[in-house]
C-alpha cells in the first residue's frame, strides 16, 4: 500500500508494534515517521523515531540485534503498524528478548513462561555464571567428552521408550535428550536461531535432505 494512506499523529508519527515471525512474541512497541518506516522498507531492518532523542535509529545499529522484516501491516484505522521481524538477538535493552516483561496483572506459572529460547539463555547464564551445586556447570567442567557420553545415554533412552510404545516415557527421555543438546549448543556457541534457520532451509517435509551411505 501507499504509506501515503497512513494517519501518523500531530508529531508525524505512527505506533508500530513488533514481533517474533517465528514464536509470535509480542517483542516492543515503537514509532515510526514517513522517513524512519521507508528507510525500514528499503533496507529490510527495522528504523524507528526516538520521541525521546527527537532522531531516528536503527535497531541493532549498535548492539547488533538487528531485525529483519518479513511483513508490515496496518490496521483496519490505518493509525499503527505490526511488523514481523527475524530477530536476531534480543529485542530490548535490557537483554530480555521482549521489552515487556514486567507482569502487572495475573499470574503465569512457570510452564506457560518456558521456551526453549528461556531455556538456551539459561543455560548460557550457567557457562557464564558458574553457580555451586549446578548440573549444568558439573557438564561443563567435565567437557565435551561427558557432554557427548550424556547425549549418547539419552539418546539410547528415547530409543527404548519408543520401542516400547510408551508415551509418557518417550516425552520424558526426549526432554532430557533436548536438554543435553542444548548443552552442546552452548558448548560450541551455537545459537537457537541458526538451528532454526538450518531447519528452515532445508525443506525437510518434502524432500530427503541427507542420503544415508550404502556399504
Amino acid at each position: 500500500m501507499n504509506i501515503d494512506k497512513l494517519k501518523f499523529d500531530k508529531d508525524g508519527l505512527i505506533p508500530a508494534i513488533v514481533t517474533d515471525s517465528r514464536s509470535k512474541e509480542l517483542l516492543t512497541l515503537a514509532y515510526m515517521n514517513k522517513e524512519s518506516l521507508q528507510i525500514t522498507i528499503n533496507e529490510g531492518r527495522t528504523c524507528f523515531y526516538s520521541r525521546s532523542r527527537k532522531t531516528l535509529w536503527r535497531k541493532g545499529e549498535s548492539s547488533g540485534n538487528y531485525q529483519n522484516v518479513v511483513k508490515i501491516t496496518a490496521d483496519c484505522d490505518y493509525d499503527a503498524l505490526h511488523i514481523s521481524v527475524d530477530k536476531k538477538g534480543p529485542a530490548c535493552h535490557t537483554g530480555n528478548d521482549s521489552c515487556f516483561f514486567y507482569n502487572v496483572f495475573g499470574e503465569d506459572s512457570d510452564k506457560n513462561m518456558f521456551s526453549i529460547d528461556l531455556l538456551a539463555k539459561l543455560i548460557k547464564d550457567r557457562k557464564q555464571n558458574p553457580k555451586e551445586g549446578s548440573y549444568t556447570n558439573y557438564l561443563f567442567e567435565k567437557g565435551l567428552d561427558k557432554i557427548l557420553k550424556k547425549i549418547g545415554e539419552e539418546s539410547t533412552e528415547v530409543i527404548i521408550a519408543a520401542k516400547a510404545g510408551d508415551k509418557a516415557d518417550t516425552i520424558y527421555e526426549i526432554a532430557d535428550l533436548a536438554y543435553h543438546i542444548l548443552v552442546l549448543m552452548t558448548f560450541y556457541e551455537i545459537e537457537w536461531e541458526e538451528i532454526k534457520d538450518e531447519l528452515a532451509s532445508r525443506h525437510i517435509i518434502d524432500k530427503k535432505v541427507k542420503q544415508e551411505k550404502m556399504t
